[in-house]
């Protein structure tokens, strides 16, 4: 099942890429991200959304960097969704705060630590707002199932679902391409989340690390699999992000992946 987004389908003949900086750090950075990707994307006939963290509060350490809190990192994303026309994703971590983060954000992301906390994903799915939902790390696809119940029986049937690899002893993380296919059997669209699947969670002790080399193959996999919309956190400078800078993709290098993907996207969609 495919679903509207603003003028554009998501599951559709078109591939759909949610991607941004992992977590507001200054509106520069996300502007030069914005512009950056929604004119990529328009050249190569991709649909985009804006994917961007007014909090990351799952962080390894308390001294880690999570964004500028709700109201100072909406205000931005407010700002980006108006003068670039484009919708808008971000992450929700409690109850309280998605009738407020829906004021602006077209879809809801329910963080992969937080998949399966009931009262979060009934409060999303009561915006009426698209709810992503990502698969944590230490769930099996078919137990999915349960969270997109939780969805539908509060009144919500737009549904997405994102893998974004399994835990693989300490510090690492494998994905499973069978999760697609799996998933999409649900009836809704499946993203795979490219770069926290390269994630080395809590391998540098305080904080998470990653390896990009390895981004562009998985999502060209992904896609093989039969995803119907891919994530990828990129930003201009990955060295100086303020977090999860090893597993971002280089803005510069965006084009080139998303072109790859979207060859493979269309091959599988033709089939």
């Amino acid at each position: 099942m495919s679903i509207n987004l603003k003028n554009f389908e998501i599951g559709g003949e078109k591939l759909t890429i949610l991607a941004g900086p992992c977590a507001v750090e200054t509106l520069d950075i996300m502007r030069t991200t914005a512009e950056g990707l929604k004119n990529v994307c328009e050249q190569l006939g991709i649909n985009y959304v804006f994917k961007c963290s007014y909090d990351k509060a799952n962080r390894s350490s308390i001294n880690s960097y999570r964004g500028l809190g709700i109201e100072k990192g909406l205000e931005y994303l407010a700002l980006i969704k108006k003068e670039f026309d484009v919708p808008i994703v971000t992450d929700i971590h409690t109850p309280e705060q998605a009738a407020v983060a829906a004021e602006v954000a077209d879809i809801l992301q329910i963080p992969a630590f937080l998949c399966r906390q009931t009262d979060l994903l009934v409060a999303a799915a009561k915006t009426g707002r698209i709810v992503n939902i990502k698969k944590g790390q230490f769930l099996a696809p078919q137990q999915m199932k349960s969270l997109v119940k939780k969805v539908e029986d509060s009144g919500n049937n737009k549904i997405m679902l994102t893998d974004r690899g399994v835990s693989f002893g300490y510090n690492n993380l494998v994905s499973d391409f069978r999760a697609i296919p799996i998933m999409k059997e649900f009836g809704y669209p499946v993203v795979f989340d490219a770069t926290h699947s390269v994630q080395m969670p809590g391998s540098n002790g305080d904080s998470t690390g990653g390896d990009r080399r390895f981004v562009p193959l998985l999502a060209r996999c992904a896609m093989a699999a039969g995803a119907d919309v891919l994530f990828f956190e990129v930003h201009p400078n990955p060295e100086e992000a303020l977090c999860d800078g090893p597993n971002m993709l280089y803005l510069k290098d965006a084009q080139k992946v998303f072109v790859e993907c979207k060859a493979i996207y269309e091959l599988v969609k033709n089939q």
